[in-house]
């Protein structure tokens, strides 16, 4: 089987460049529908209105969930305003929302985050929930966006948690690369992990441990530094590549598992995925110095390390291994794990993983 990379045609990062959207999206036509939330349209209008020119932009207010129901709703605005090209401005639900709708219209797509909490913009997938919240599928896409466009102004101005989740999600990009890489698992565009994919995912957990706190402490305070700019450029672009060229495997697949608990579900996608990593290094039974570099890195960030810090604060036996067995579901990417796991041992791992983070972090 072929070795395969997959990438955004463009990825466009720097400071007001939100100003420029417009200008960018020509190439695709002047009608823009924009699907953002109500807050974030507030955030980005003026920005977007200082380049409009004679483009015309039609704005929708995002519904809170990336499940079919919506995108159904969306479809049908697309079609009866005759919109050029779908634009997914804010977080990852509203980018991997924007991403099916442009699918299953015909349209381009472009990604415009306004925060670095996940790795969704760059990706050609787009992760499918029911209406309640709880993970239905992966919708496997037949290219990455046409166009990812990070305005590092506005998404640095962002409440700093979203940051620290977007890294919580990159901090899974390197175990996960890895262990594909181990078990010779395809990645998820379908081909097998390139020499540039897994040293993209090496360099976005080098990016986190040199460049995350001194990132964090600058968000604090509304300021882009380059550090602030580095970080971004990890959570989205180097993370956003290396997930998808090099595979997923044990951490999203604990977090996929982990919708099923209600209380998880005021977490952020990364901070679930942050616990997902460790979980998955204990599964591994990897060395104390690289579990205590990413507890540590956890613990110094605020992501969660036990399950009291996921909302979990009664533990139930029978919840966790409802968790370990969503986890092994058939499809789901526990099985691209370098050796056969099962729903006991991803159990024994939660358990193990939560022992640890008590230990090192109270």
């Amino acid at each position: 089987m072929a070795a395969i990379i997959g990438s955004p045609t463009r990825y466009i990062q720097g400071k007001g460049e939100m100003r420029n959207l417009c200008s960018y999206a020509e190439k695709f036509g002047k009608n823009l529908f924009v699907l953002t939330s109500a807050s974030g349209r507030k955030r980005v209008e003026s920005s977007i209105n200082e380049g409009k020119g004679s483009s015309t932009i039609i704005y929708d207010v995002f519904q809170g969930e990336c499940c079919m129901t919506e995108i159904h709703r969306l479809m049908e605005i697309v079609k009866e305003s005759a919109s050029d090209v779908v634009v997914g401005i804010g977080g990852g639900k509203i980018h991997d929302t924007a991403k099916a709708v442009a699918y299953y219209t015909g349209k381009p797509v472009m990604i415009v985050p306004t925060i670095a909490s996940t790795d969704a913009p760059c990706s050609a997938l787009s992760v499918i929930y029911t209406d309640d919240g709880v993970f239905e599928k992966y919708l496997f896409l037949p290219s990455s966006p046409n166009m990812v466009l990070v305005d590092t102004d506005i998404v640095s101005k962002a409440p700093v948690r979203l940051l620290i989740s977007g890294m919580g999600d990159a901090l899974a990009t390197y175990f996960e690369a890895r262990a594909c890489k181990r078990s010779d698992a395809d990645n998820c565009v379908g081909g097998k992990c390139t020499l540039a994919a897994m040293n993209l995912a090496q360099l976005c957990y080098d990016t986190l441990m040199d460049s995350g706190i001194q990132a964090m402490t600058a968000t604090k305070e509304g300021i882009c530094t380059k550090a602030v700019e580095n970080i971004i450029e990890a959570n989205t672009y180097l993370s956003g590549i290396g997930f998808e060229s090099g595979g997923l495997a044990g951490a999203h697949a604990i977090h996929n598992g982990l919708t099923a608990i209600p209380e998880t579900h005021k977490l952020y996608h990364g901070e679930k995925v942050a616990f997902g990593t460790l979980v998955q290094l204990v599964l591994e039974d990897a060395g104390e110095d690289e579990i205590m570099e990413v507890i540590d890195f956890c613990t110094e960030t605020g992501l969660p390390v036990t399950l009291k810090e996921l909302g979990i604060k009664k533990v139930k036996p029978e919840q966790i291994m409802e968790v370990a067995e969503l986890s092994c579901a058939e499809g789901d990417t526990m099985g691209n794990m370098p050796f056969e796991v099962t729903p006991d041992d991803v159990y024994a791992a939660i358990m193990g993983a939560d022992a640890l983070g008590r230990y090192y972090s109270e």
